[in-house]
């Protein structure tokens, strides 16, 4: 993860396996699942954090590359890792390192697909990794970003009757997260147009958290079916216009001409 974020990080696991991570992981594993091609890829995760789509990618057959800056995270991952079978574990390899520093770490054109999910915020200058991201990626091969979504900034406040903060986002893209880190949101025509200029054209976009973005950090899931059914509510609103525009994350999948 960048510098940003690690002010907030024992919040951030903190809150693993509540209702709103819940929602994040599983609506970006699907959207992205519908665009892989079915076939063993090479797939880098810079910021995987504590790994819960990688370790999704590489039960799915994938080889998979985890780069992040937290020994803490990377500790996580690999004790989940731990946990798997050999034939899982064998796809796996981690590396800890700062997602700033992405020329200096892997080759160019080497990667299938390569995922930067929920770290560009923490970045005041995204076009650098943005660089990286599209060298890093064959012609023909997937990047997949999750921002928050600068286009609905005002939603969450809004909805919570934070008047100052939702006045606020109408103008400023900065805004205070949950983990108690300013960070700062990108708007889906703006990044789609920073891809296109670096020969990454957007494929499909969605959003993530359209219902269930105000609910408590705390939250736990509900249960089996109630779960299920709010899981596929969320995944038709993230897929459907007006409904994605305003939640909370877009998740942007680019593809390098």
């Amino acid at each position: 993860m960048s510098p940003g974020f690690s002010s907030g990080e024992q919040r951030w696991r903190a809150h693993l396996g509540t209702l709103r991570q819940v929602v994040r992981q599983e609506l970006v594993a699907r959207q992205l699942a519908a665009h892989l091609p079915d076939r063993p890829l090479r797939i880098l995760d810079a910021g995987c954090g504590q790994g819960t789509q990688l370790l999704r990618l590489a039960r799915g057959g994938h080889e998979v590359t985890g780069l992040d800056s937290s020994p803490t995270l990377l500790g996580d991952l690999r004790r989940a890792l731990a946990d798997e079978p050999v034939h899982v574990r064998r796809r796996v390899r981690t590396v800890e390192g700062d997602v700033g520093d992405l020329a200096a770490l892997f080759a160019a054109d080497d990667f299938d697909v390569v995922l930067c999910q929920g770290v560009l915020m923490y970045f005041a200058d995204p076009a650098p990794v943005l660089d990286d991201l599209a060298r890093l990626v064959r012609p023909g091969g997937l990047v997949s970003l999750l921002v928050r979504n600068g286009d609905a900034l005002a939603m969450r406040p809004g909805l919570l009757g934070d008047w100052a903060a939702a006045r606020r986002a109408f103008g400023d893209l900065s805004y205070d997260n949950r983990i108690g880190v300013t960070a700062r949101a990108d708007r889906v025509a703006d990044l789609a147009a920073a891809l296109a200029v670096r020969g990454l054209p957007v494929d499909a976009w969605y959003g993530v958290r359209v219902f269930t973005d105000v609910v408590p950090s705390n939250a736990e899931p509900p249960a089996g079916p109630e779960l299920a059914e709010l899981l596929d509510c969320e995944e038709l609103a993230g897929a459907t216009d007006p409904y994605r525009r305003v939640a909370a994350l877009a998740h942007v999948i680019a593809r390098r001409a």
